[in-house]
Order: structure tokens, then sequence, then C-alpha cells
């Protein structure tokens, strides 16, 4: 059994990655923004889950979770599902909360971010981003940065596994209903890499999508991008990796 961390799992696939580890005898713990969607967790704190709540475009928030968690049972994977698609929260929600997670938490040894197919049309550059979501963030550019990041943490971090996974186009909220992409297969891979011991899910620094390793945009393996983008966040943070 692990104790893992799903953000963002009030809807969509963090919350029916929840549901699946829930039932697969995982000691899960949920996450909402909010106390209104807290409240429609209610189904899975009632079977055993953990719950934080807090806002991910707010620091101070996310680093009272980090600090609410790591004074609990330690965690042994984190999945960073929590994103939005447009607008101004899209940089604080999609890449500075999962950077300030990583650089906080202490114990986990398997980190998953979500990424997306809209990362290839992301800008390798850094130059001018609104780190604080005072206007409106590019999706693609934040999935290039969370999937650059993942790339950076199993670089710099030989003793945890941290991967990154495309889970298609889906129908969920966010995907909207006409999605063609398989919602079941859109949460199964970060399942199987944040719980499996499967010899392919003991690996690290992988793109991943419907558990088959693809080949992600070619600045996510610069090894300088990388360094640029973590010196970046450290510095609009004041939180070193």
């Amino acid at each position: 059994m692990s104790r893992v961390l799903v953000t963002g799992s009030a809807d969509g696939l963090g919350r029916a990655a929840a549901d699946s580890l829930l039932a697969e005898g995982h000691d899960v713990v949920v996450h909402a923004r909010n106390q209104e969607r807290a409240a429609g967790l209610d189904a899975l704190v009632d079977r055993g889950a953990g719950i934080v709540v807090g806002d991910f475009t707010d620091r101070d928030a996310v680093r009272r979770i980090a600090a609410e968690l790591n004074d609990a049972e330690p965690l042994d994977a984190v999945i960073h599902n929590a994103g939005v698609w447009s607008g101004r929260p899209v940089m604080p929600v999609n890449i500075i909360a999962p950077y300030l997670l990583t650089a906080l938490l202490r114990g986990p040894r398997r980190l998953v971010y979500l990424s997306s197919g809209s990362h290839f049309s992301g800008r390798p550059s850094l130059t001018g981003v609104d780190w604080r979501g005072e206007r409106a963030g590019s999706y693609a550019d934040s999935k290039l940065f969370v999937t650059a990041l993942a790339a950076a943490v199993a670089r710099l971090r030989p003793g945890v596994l941290s991967n990154a996974v495309d889970p298609g186009w889906v129908p969920t909220k966010m995907g909207g209903p006409g999605a063609p992409d398989d919602l079941e297969l859109g949460h199964r891979t970060q399942e199987w890499l944040a719980t499996s011991d499967d010899s392919e899910a003991l690996t690290s620094g992988g793109y991943w999508y419907h558990r088959r390793r693809q080949e992600p945009h070619r600045a996510v393996h610069d090894e300088a991008f990388q360094d640029r983008l973590l010196q970046t966040l450290a510095e609009e943070t004041g939180t070193q990796l």
C-alpha cells in the first residue's frame, strides 16, 4: 500500500485517480481548492481518504498545504494533477504550485506530473513569463515547463522516480464532452507510475501516454533549459528545489 497525494481531485481525472487508488487499497490524500469543492469529496473521505484544502493560485496556501503534509504521515507519491486550461491561474496552478510542492514536500519517492500533447506547441522561452498570473497565461507553455520540471527532477534527484504523463484529450469538464480520448485510460498511467512495481513503472525521466513512453518536445531534456527554468522558478518563489 502506498500513501499518495492527488492534487486537483475534486473532479475529472484527479477524482477518477483518487477513486481508483482508494479502491485498490492505497492510502490517498485528496485536494480541493476551497471548502465548497471539498464538500464534494465527502464520499472519498468517508472511504478513508485524507484531505487538504487550498487554492493553488495562492503561494501561501501551497506552502501551508506542504507544511500540513510534512507534519503528517510521509507520502510515497504525488500525482500533480491540478491544472487549468486558460486565464490568469494558468502559470500559478500549472507550474508554480507543482514546483513549490516538489521543493517543499519531504519524502515522496515517486512524482507524476500531468502534461499534455499541447506542450509540443509551447515556447521554450522564459522571457516575460507572468508567473504571478496578473494576465492570462499560455497553457501550452505551462505544460512544456512542467514537463521539463519532471525531467529536471529525474536528473537531479536520482533516488526519486519522476515522470510526466499526457492523459490524452479526455471528456472531463476541462476537455469537454466531445473529447475523443478514453477517460479510463486517461488516469490509469499516472496511478501505475505512482504505485506499481512493474519494471517499466520503476523508471524515471519519461514522458508517457497510455503506459507507453513517448518522445517529448526537444526542450524537455535540454539540461541548459532545465537549469534556466529551475533558476527562474527559484528566484520567482524564493524557494530552491
